[in-house]
């Protein structure tokens, strides 16, 4: 069984759009693109290259794989760039026709089953980036083993979250978190069930 980590930038306020450029998506009338810029350094960038592995494939909504497929295959050569150009991208996406950025396969129509097809397949782990309703549909179906989340010490007060509404009630067991000098938290978590309630000091 293949395993699924989610990795994300996201902001205090749990804002995911954008974060890499000014005209990476400007959805919505965003207008804060490249708020991970001024906080991000080598340190960071060594974290999110020890969590893809050294053999993965992606997983990745329509949104993301457009804006992915404008930039990694010009992007400057690197290890980095060469797996990700390399690896099966599986894309949720009602156009796959059209997946010029290869290799890529679609989900299919049913995106759970699609996804529980290609996690049942021998193969490396599966990285998701970035999808504000493919990782909430994820979370509902219990198919992702992790995530790990590069916490950015802005506030953005409006774009697209990680955690929308409609993400079912969760658990998340903290498996690790450190602080990088530019302020950036990295924490990982594993879900670890259904979310509890009670009453504060019984």
């Amino acid at each position: 069984m293949r395993q699924i980590r989610v990795i994300e930038h996201i902001s205090l306020d749990g804002v995911i759009q954008g974060p890499g450029g000014p005209e990476e998506d400007r959805g919505g009338g965003f207008a804060y693109g490249g708020w991970a810029a001024p906080h991000s350094g080598p340190a960071g960038g060594e974290a999110i290259v020890a969590a893809h592995g050294d053999d993965f494939d992606l997983l990745l909504g329509r949104r993301v794989y457009d804006i992915w497929s404008a930039f990694w295959p010009n992007a400057p050569k690197s290890p980095m760039a060469d797996a990700i150009n390399g690896a099966t991208k599986y894309v949720a996406t009602h156009r796959p026709d059209s997946l010029a950025w290869g290799p890529a396969e679609s989900l299919g129509p049913n995106i759970v089953e699609g996804v529980r097809r290609i996690k049942a397949m021998d193969g490396p782990h599966l990285i998701v980036w970035g999808s504000s309703t493919l990782t909430p549909m994820l979370l509902e179906h219990e198919l992702a083993e992790e995530i790990l989340l590069l916490v950015f010490p802005v506030l953005l007060g409006a774009g697209k979250r990680f955690f929308s509404e409609g993400t079912p009630p969760h658990e998340l067991a903290l498996v690790s978190t450190r602080a990088l000098s530019s302020g950036v938290i990295i924490s990982t978590y594993r879900p670890s069930g259904p979310l509890r309630t009670g009453t504060m000091g019984e």
